[in-house]
């Protein structure tokens, strides 16, 4: 259409660039020039071979995240995704109205962690509930623990676990930090909260029924569920114990995250030291 109507106004005297066209309807100047390839387009083996393989292996991984593990262009794994079919389905999430509130992040390591619990079946042991403690800085999931209970001995085991990752011991912080929760009974309990104040930690609580104030915990928790809890069957609690420190130690060392600059949680914080 573009070349047409250069050679009609260069019948009536006008000789005008292509590019001024363009300009003129608004069309981008490469889409003049642009040929379709015949046939298929070709997939390199070297490429589609070794991504084939992680995204089998691990179902829920975008193209940014394997083409950091295996060092390839992120722009060539994005074309081979999609020539292959290969993107992840999203699921539809509608319409979700947020509100304006402060979110779960921070602007160095230990000035606000995130903790929160969520379910797991465990087998021939039922089901099992986890505790989770989050660095809203690095993301490094910190402290865990799984257990039958879902009382608050869980919840401190796993904070106590994290202090230990993080200090090396137990005892008062020197540097007091936020501790963030949501207003379950586990988070708001007598225990807990005397737990808290006695390693020198300040809880702050989100706003009922605004999980979206916690959503860097909630968002491990998905993260947790696709790519491990989900795709196991575990037998007992023991088993799901063993794989899920696996998983957390890939999460914490190896799994690049896009937010950090596509770095690992461990690689974000010894950056920070």
């Amino acid at each position: 259409m573009i070349e047409t109507i250069r050679q009609g106004l260069k019948q009536d005297g006008f000789d005008v660039s292509i590019s001024k066209i363009c300009q003129w309807f608004a069309v981008p100047r490469r889409t003049v020039y642009y040929k379709p390839v015949k046939g298929s387009p070709k997939v390199q083996t070297c490429f589609a071979q070794p991504i084939k393989a992680m995204i089998e292996e691990n179902p829920s991984f975008g193209y940014r995240t394997v083409a950091h593990l295996l060092d390839f262009n992120k722009n060539t794994v994005q074309r081979i995704f999609q020539l292959m079919g290969w993107q992840v389905k999203k699921r539809p999430i509608g319409f979700r109205p947020r509100i304006q509130a402060l979110p779960s992040v921070a602007q160095r390591p230990n000035e606000r962690w995130a903790t929160d619990l969520c379910r797991v079946w465990a087998g021939r042991d039922g089901w099992a509930v986890l505790a989770l403690v989050i660095d809203c800085h690095t993301r490094e999931l910190l402290g865990w623990h799984l257990s039958r209970s879902g009382k608050a001995k869980t919840a401190e085991s796993a904070l106590e676990q994290a202090l230990i990752a993080r200090y090396g011991t137990l005892g008062r912080v020197q540097s007091p930090f936020l501790l963030r929760s949501d207003n379950g009974l586990v988070f708001t309990s007598r225990s807990y909260t005397a737990l808290v104040r006695s390693y020198g930690l300040r809880q702050e609580f989100i706003t009922p029924h605004c999980p979206e104030q916690n959503g860097m915990i909630e968002r491990v928790i998905r993260t947790l569920k696709e790519q491990c809890v989900h795709r196991q069957r575990f037998e007992t609690l023991q088993h799901a114990s063993r794989v899920i420190a696996d998983w957390i130690g890939f999460y914490n060392t190896r799994r690049p995250h896009q937010a950090l600059g596509m770095k690992t949680p461990a690689e974000v914080f010894a950056l920070a030291a």
